[in-house]
């Protein structure tokens, strides 16, 4: 048994009566409590009860990292510059009151600001370090040993990495032939599960799965399921979003992120809407700790951006025409690309292993990203700068010839 100053390490991994209570009645075991604990960082780390899902392997081991970064990185769908101005404005004054927990209610503005964009209230909104760990935290809620998660194939595997540590049966549904969520497929892989995660766009295709099919998901699965709509993507793709869905009914809930076309993959923000219950159910593991005491920096330059509507499009509309460029080059030289909607898109390379092409594209210092099971010869390429692109298009001319 790990030990910490001469006591058992379980005795500082605890949750509170409640989260126990609830994971056992839902099928947990004992055993699972302190690495479940352990996950939302209770007391003890959780590399030291056992690596959480989120730091397993993708599934498709991407080729060793390079020595030197390269110069053009456009792998991990991160934006290809930073901050909106608004909101860098916004987090630079903030540092200068960085000594104080909350100089005003930073949080409580951040929250108004969405109600204002979502037009959701305000009781169905929380803010997050990013949307993975309410990703996971939504597993832990309401998947369990008897009650498992629905997913596509291929998406982001993060849930289905979460579900499986946990001990929760995963069911992983090929898309449709236009690489949206099968939904009828879905809850027919599953007609008792207690998630089903949607994500659109989609990661890894950038696809976007119907608000309509979605809505048919929620009217026909069963009571006490949930829905996980990921909408990380959404600000790329320019198209309505699912937020009204999470306030109609009570068992959805939509996940957004400022990692992508917000540009603020390291200064960790997101949020949540949804039901105020849910909220509460997914805050109950560590007392609201990762909600509530979020970096003031990170609040104050999400909130100013999320208001600046022009800039969003107009960053939109720059996404749109690197990528244009980039794919009009990709078919004129015959490779075949999936369609995308979002800052993404997958190329097939048909006889080459994506893995390999990986590592030839490395050689002119253009890192693109990885492959999924799924499809072993088709890479993902996030869009970036048209600059970045134009090099990705030099780089492709060079490993093809």
């Amino acid at each position: 048994m790990f030990t910490t100053g001469g006591r058992p390490m379980t005795q500082y991994a605890v949750l509170n009566h409640e989260a126990d209570d609830d994971l056992l009645t839902r099928g947990f075991a004992r055993r699972d409590l302190a690495r479940i604990a352990a996950v939302f960082g209770v007391g003890a780390t959780a590399t030291t009860l056992g690596r959480p899902a989120w730091a397993a392997g993708s599934g498709v081991a991407a080729a060793p990292a390079p020595e030197v970064p390269p110069r053009v990185r456009i792998g991990a769908n991160e934006c290809w510059t930073g901050p909106l101005a608004p909101g860098a404005a916004a987090a630079a004054q903030m540092i200068e009151q960085g000594n104080r927990y909350s100089p005003q209610d930073q949080r409580g503005d951040f929250i108004k600001a969405v109600v204002t964009v979502e037009g959701v209230p305000a009781g169905h909104v929380a803010p997050w370090p990013g949307s993975s760990d309410p990703l996971c935290r939504a597993v832990v809620s309401f998947c369990s040993p008897t009650r498992g998660l629905v997913t596509a194939d291929p998406t982001f595997e993060l849930a289905g990495r979460t579900a499986a540590w946990l001990g929760a049966p995963v069911k992983a549904v090929p898309l449709t032939a236009e690489y949206t969520h099968d939904v009828r497929a879905m809850l027919a892989a599953d007609p008792n599960a207690g998630l089903y995660y949607i994500c659109t766009p989609n990661n890894p295709t950038g696809t976007i799965t119907p608000l309509a099919d979605i809505e048919w998901l929620i009217a026909n699965k069963p009571a006490g399921s949930m829905v996980l709509i990921d909408e990380a993507y959404t600000h790329f793709a320019g198209v309505p979003v699912a937020s009204y869905l999470a306030v109609k009914h009570p068992e959805v809930i939509v996940l957004r992120t400022f990692s992508k076309l917000f540009g603020m993959a390291g200064l960790r923000m997101g949020y949540i809407v949804t039901n105020p219950t849910n909220i509460g159910k997914m805050m109950r593991y560590d007392g609201g700790m990762q909600s509530g005491a979020l970096p003031v920096t990170s609040i104050a330059c999400a909130t100013a951006s999320l208001t600046a509507a022009p800039l969003i499009a107009a960053r939109r509309g720059q996404m749109e025409t690197a990528r244009g460029l980039t794919l009009d080059h990709l078919k004129a030289r015959g490779i075949s690309v999936m369609p995308t909607n979002a800052n993404m898109f997958m190329v097939d390379w048909k006889t080459k292993q994506a893995k390999d092409m990986q590592v030839a594209f490395r050689k002119h210092s253009v890192e693109i990203g990885r492959s999924w099971t799924i499809w072993p010869t088709v890479s993902r390429v996030t869009v970036g700068s048209t600059a970045e692109m134009k090099a990705f298009c030099t780089a492709l001319d060079r490993v093809i010839a």
